[in-house]
C-alpha cells in the first residue's frame, strides 16, 4: 500500500483495526469457520484482548524519494499476486490497482496525485 499521512503510525493502526473488524465480521456472517480457526490458531500469545489476529504486527514504512522510486514500488505491489502464482497478469488480480494504470476501473478507488 502506498499512502501519505501526517501521522503514519496512527493511520496504519486505524486502517488495520477497521479492516480487521470488517473482515472478521464478514467471515462470521458467512460462517467461514476454517479461516476463523486459522486466525485464532496463529494469534500471538501476548494478544490477550483479541481472539483472532488478521494483520502482522508492525509495518515497515519506506520514504518515497523520487517518481522513479514510486513507480518501482507500484510495480512491485502490482506484481506480488503474479509472483505468488495467483494470476498470470497483474490486471487480473481483482483487488489490484494495476487495471487503473491500464485505463480500466478497479473495484477500489485510487488517487494518483503525482
Amino acid at each position: 500500500m502506498i499512502i501519505s499521512s501526517g501521522n503514519l503510525s496512527s493511520t496504519m493502526q486505524k486502517f488495520k483495526r477497521h479492516t480487521a473488524k470488517e473482515i472478521l465480521n464478514l467471515l462470521h456472517e458467512n460462517n467461514v469457520t476454517m479461516i476463523l480457526k486459522q486466525l485464532e490458531f496463529y494469534k500471538k500469545a501476548h494478544k490477550t484482548k483479541s481472539t483472532f489476529q488478521l494483520w502482522q504486527e508492525g509495518f515497515q514504512p519506506k520514504l518515497i524519494q523520487s517518481e522513479k522510486m514510486l513507480i518501482e514500488k507500484i510495480d512491485y505491489i502490482h506484481n506480488n499476486p503474479v509472483k505468488r502464482g495467483y494470476v498470470d497478469n497483474p490486471i487480473h488480480w481483482r483487488y489490484s490497482s494495476a487495471g487503473d494504470y491500464e485505463g480500466e476501473s478497479g473495484i477500489i478507488a485510487i488517487d494518483r496525485l503525482w
